[in-house]
């Protein structure tokens, strides 16, 4: 696979008043989940652009991921769709926690309606991240049900707390239009894929290309 020259660093014109999603995440390496859980996002949560966000490195991991070169090229070879842009401005803004990457990317792209993107898993560990309830308090949150305990994220310290501002499923193509606090839970196909296991069979590695 060879690795484009030149990165995205920067999001793409975004007119006010389009709803974007973003899923953020190290991408180490981007799999057939992710690209399940984008496509059913832009459906379910009526989104009209999404973006992944390819972090530097996640501050909650002991290890650091793949140059992050390399996870950008993986990921824009994976999730070649039209209304599916990859990112690396993270890089860029240096921004190591989602709640920083929000307020800039908010106050550069006044109008625009952001919807933060996760799987039901991250919902689980929600609580762990910095800021996160800033995060609840200024974007409204989708998450995309993944392989894995659901009975966990649902009953996630973040999940209870904000339990008043759930919309239900049937209502997810509103998530969107509303404002924040609002989140919304829906159940999307399995696709039985982990980053975690695809390194640990040795099918992608932080040192050696593909």
């Amino acid at each position: 696979m060879c690795i484009k020259a030149v990165m995205m660093h920067r999001l793409p014109h975004i007119p006010p008043g389009t709803t974007v999603g973003l899923l953020g995440g190290s991408f180490d390496p981007p799999h057939e989940g992710h690209r399940a859980i984008s496509l059913a996002a832009l459906k379910r949560f009526g989104l009209d652009q999404l973006v992944w966000l390819v972090s530097p490195g996640n501050p909650l991991k002991a290890h650091p991921p793949a140059p992050l070169e390399r996870r950008i090229a993986a990921a824009q070879e994976l999730m070649d769709h039209p209304r599916v842009q990859i990112s690396g401005i993270e890089a860029q803004l240096g921004t190591r926690y989602t709640a920083e990457t929000l307020r800039i990317l908010r106050k550069r792209h006044p109008g625009v309606r952001f919807v933060w993107l996760m799987g039901a898993d991250n919902l689980a560990d929600f609580h762990r991240w910095k800021d996160w309830q800033q995060i609840l308090e200024t974007v409204p949150v989708g998450v995309l049900a993944r392989p894995g305990d659901r009975i966990s994220a649902r009953l996630s310290p973040a999940a209870r707390l904000y339990a008043p501002y759930r919309l239900k499923g049937g209502q997810s193509r509103l998530l969107a239009e509303v404002c924040a606090p609002a989140w919304c839970f829906v159940n999307v196909p399995m696709v039985n894929a982990s980053s975690t296991e695809i390194r640990a069979r040795g099918d992608w590695s932080a040192t050696q290309p593909r």
